[in-house]
């Protein structure tokens, strides 16, 4: 005798602090003459429809985990405050990938970032060992290694305007499928909760 087992269905998925369109746009201006610099065409530029600060990857996501993950995360919001954060000269990792970073309430991000990542690990997802958190917005990748220090040097004097980070957000990615040479993931907030009670 047989038994048919239905498809896992999972989501792609991360817990995120979400830019307001002001800090975006502000970002934005900062970012275009970087695109001028020698080595910009060889790097991978994410898309500002898409820039956020990840608190925790959480990959793909069972949707059968998906109610015990939003009350957790709800949970966790709920017991974090809003907090002031800026857009604030920029990183790299490696010769890889090229950041934004951020100033302001860095220690209430980082500890949101904490719970975020713990609640996703006890509603059952499995997360990768946690380390330390550096918060920050992705703007360019490479697959090879490049000097990005040019483009560091551009933005180490960014000062974005403040504002209040409120909300916790639950984001879906969608991966290109086209594959035509330049396609952008696309991102879907799932559900969002206020930060505090």
């Amino acid at each position: 005798m047989s038994t048919r087992q239905d498809p896992v269905i999972t989501q792609r998925l991360f817990a995120a602090v979400l830019p307001p369109a002001g800090a975006v746009a502000e970002l934005r201006a900062a970012v275009a003459p970087l695109h001028a610099l020698p080595g910009a065409r060889s790097l991978r530029w994410s898309g500002a429809e898409g820039w956020h600060f990840t608190l925790a990857f959480l990959g793909e996501v069972d949707e059968v985990l998906l109610p015990e993950l939003y009350g957790r995360l709800e949970r966790a919001a709920r017991r974090t405050e809003p907090f002031p954060l800026r857009v604030h000269g920029g990183g790299r990792f490696d010769g890889r990938v090229l950041w934004a970073g951020a100033a302001g309430g860095l220690d209430v991000l980082r500890l949101l970032a904490e719970r975020a990542h713990a609640a996703a690990r006890r509603a059952g997802v499995p997360m990768e060992e946690h380390r330390r958190y550096t918060p920050h917005l992705t703007l360019a990748r490479s697959r090879t290694e490049v000097d990005l220090h040019p483009f560091t040097e551009v933005l180490e004097g960014f000062e974005g305007a403040g504002w209040e980070a409120d909300a916790l957000s639950l984001v879906r990615s969608h991966l290109p499928v086209s594959g035509v040479a330049g396609e952008q993931p696309r991102y879907e907030v799932v559900r969002a909760w206020p930060l505090g009670r």
